[in-house]
This record gives structure tokens, C-alpha cells and sequence, in this order.
């Protein structure tokens, strides 16, 4: 008879606050059809090359990876997965703007308005 292998749980692939995990709760209650979560994609953009992109999802695709969260679900585009690895992903607000914030260790360089990055 041969012995089960026990794997670790694998981490998430992107870290998620609390700040920006509240605000994904937001987003998905605000969805105009019920929404499974949010999927996140690193389209060409910018002047770097790419940037971060957030989209309701009805259904994940094949190759997403989904990333629980207190808020709802966060769906890695598979394509982009391999730029956020490692990544913190953070909403912040202040008197000026508000938006989510990444700190990506795979970043090599950014454009100076933050739109978009290079790897």
C-alpha cells in the first residue's frame, strides 16, 4: 500500500491587506450582476509595458488563480501570474487620490505617474 504524500498548503501567490481586501468586498457588492470576485491582469500599458488591471469576474477562467481573501475573491490572470508573484497588494486613500497600491519585487523600474511597470 502506498503512503499519501502530505503537501504544505502553497502560499498565495499575491499577499492581499485588510485595507484591500475591504475595498474588493466594496467592489464585488457594487458589481452590476452578481460577481464570483475580482480578476487581476497585467495588460501591455504605459509607458513601462505593463500595467495593473482589476475586472469583475462571473466565472474564473481556465488558469486563473484564485486568491481567497476576507473580501471575496481575487482570480490571478494565469498570463500574469509569473510578473505578481510575491506581490503585496495594498488600497490607499488619501486627500488626493485612491487606488491600489502593489509593491511588486519583480518590478524592475516604473513609469514617474505609477500607471505602468517594467520587469
Amino acid at each position: 500500500m502506498e503512503t499519501p504524500t502530505l503537501r504544505r498548503p502553497r502560499a498565495a501567490p499575491v499577499t492581499v491587506t485588510e485595507a484591500a481586501a475591504r475595498r474588493i468586498a466594496e467592489i464585488i457588492a457594487k458589481a452590476p450582476e452578481p460577481a464570483a470576485g475580482v480578476r487581476l491582469t497585467t495588460p501591455k500599458r504605459g509607458c513601462s509595458g505593463l500595467a495593473y488591471d482589476l475586472q469583475y469576474v462571473n466565472a474564473p477562467r481556465p488558469g486563473d488563480e484564485p486568491v481567497e481573501t476576507p473580501g471575496g475573491t481575487l482570480f490571478i490572470d494565469g498570463g500574469s501570474l509569473m510578473y505578481l508573484i510575491g506581490s503585496v497588494m495594498d488600497w490607499r486613500e488619501d486627500d488626493f487620490s485612491a487606488a491600489f497600491v502593489f509593491e511588486n519585487p519583480n518590478a524592475k523600474g516604473a513609469c514617474g505617474c505609477g500607471e505602468s511597470f517594467t520587469v
